[in-house]
């Protein structure tokens, strides 16, 4: 009997060997262009996005986490401001926030969705909130409706954090166009992943798309005339053109994915292990497959022992980091967050698995829970 492939948490590798030809090609016109920032290839790429998820504008740029910082920028958002987001989290999201000077002003999760619960949101509205941040977690869709009501009701506009989540599916409509503006992360394991950094904004506002256009190189829109203040968060035409290739694939390796979970759900059946809730509003798209345990520590040490990669996502929460202390909310603030970060456990999930991998890796998980 042939040897089980070794198991990646992200098979990036696997996945390029499928498409090396299209990727390749890309990347030599590119460089044979000698056009390596902006340029057609970047136009283009925005474009496609912008179409493939029903908005009006792209507005590509280097990281997700830059994607946050100049939508926060574009709102003109500074000292002083809040803005209301989720503990639970990569600390982007409240990390961009303080370095404008404003203050994340955090709603506790729900316990299924893991995602911002929209029934604890208007509590955290004052008259100093600017924004709303929900995240699109692990990919699965944030409740928007409840919120979207709300920030109406105030005159807030809504970021969508949906960097874990493109593709994803709201009452059938695409996240990132459902707020003011859509924050997307091309980081190499995301669904749809570069080589290397890239990010882009997405909106349907076109005073903010060409806001956004100008803080992205320099707060200029003529060279040398610099009418905002504005950063160098340019989009490489090189990862541009790489991308333009894998986006025609990416509902495909969403169904990949989907089909992945739906086999890891099956196997789970009947054990205590706590599969991810799809909730009925949203297609999840599944950038990790985060189940909770009650021995979660004991169980990821039985899996390193077998060679199984695994992540843990987060291990704590935004509101008890240190550099964002100043946020101010203590241990026992957020406890449905608090008890999430001891639980759950990401398992390994990309296009490339199989099912004798994912039976190895749900035995394992069943084995560590008895001893």
């Amino acid at each position: 009997m042939p040897e089980m492939k070794p198991i990646h948490m992200v098979d990036v590798v696997g996945q390029y060997q499928k498409i090396k030809t299209e990727i390749n090609e890309a990347a030599l016109r590119v460089i044979g262009s000698g056009q390596y920032i902006l340029g057609k290839e970047v136009s283009e790429f925005e474009n496609e996005i912008a179409q493939y998820l029903n908005v009006n504008h792209g507005i590509g740029c280097a990281s997700g986490t830059d994607a946050l910082m100049v939508s926060m920028m574009a709102l003109g958002i500074g000292q002083g401001d809040e803005v209301v987001t989720t503990p639970f989290t990569f600390a982007a999201t409240t990390e961009t926030i303080m370095l404008l000077g404003a203050k994340p002003i955090y709603v506790d999760i729900d316990p299924k969705t893991f995602n911002l619960d929209p029934s604890k949101m208007e509590a955290a509205i004052t008259k100093k909130t600017k924004a709303i941040i929900p995240v699109h977690l692990y990919g699965q869709t944030v409740d928007m409706d409840p919120l979207v009501t709300a920030a109406n009701q105030h005159n807030i506009p809504i970021i969508e954090d949906m960097c874990q989540a493109i593709g994803a599916d709201y009452k059938g409509k695409k996240v990132g166009g459902i707020g003011t503006m859509g924050c997307i992360s091309f980081f190499p394991s995301k669904n749809l992943g570069a080589f290397g950094d890239a990010g882009m904004v997405v909106t349907n506002d076109a005073a903010l798309a060409e806001k956004l256009r100008m803080i992205v190189v320099h707060g200029s829109r003529v060279r040398y005339e610099h009418e905002i203040i504005g950063v160098n968060s340019r989009l490489d035409a090189l990862q541009a053109a790489m991308l333009r290739v894998k986006l025609h694939y990416l509902d495909k390796w969403i169904e990949a994915r989907r089909k992945a979970a739906m086999l890891y759900n099956c196997l789970f059946a009947g054990s205590d292990v706590v599969i991810p809730y799809e909730a009925p509003y949203g297609r999840h798209v599944f950038h990790q497959y985060t189940i909770r345990l009650k021995n979660r520590d004991q169980v990821a040490q039985y899996l390193s022992e077998k060679k199984i990669p695994y992540g843990i996502y987060y291990p704590i929460s935004l509101h008890m980091q240190k550099a964002y202390s100043a946020a101010g909310k203590p241990k026992g603030t957020f406890p449905i967050t608090e008890s999430a970060i001891d639980e759950v456990l990401s398992l390994p999930m990309h296009t490339e698995l199989d099912e004798e991998q994912q039976k190895f890796i749900v035995q394992s998980i069943l084995d560590a829970m008895k001893k």
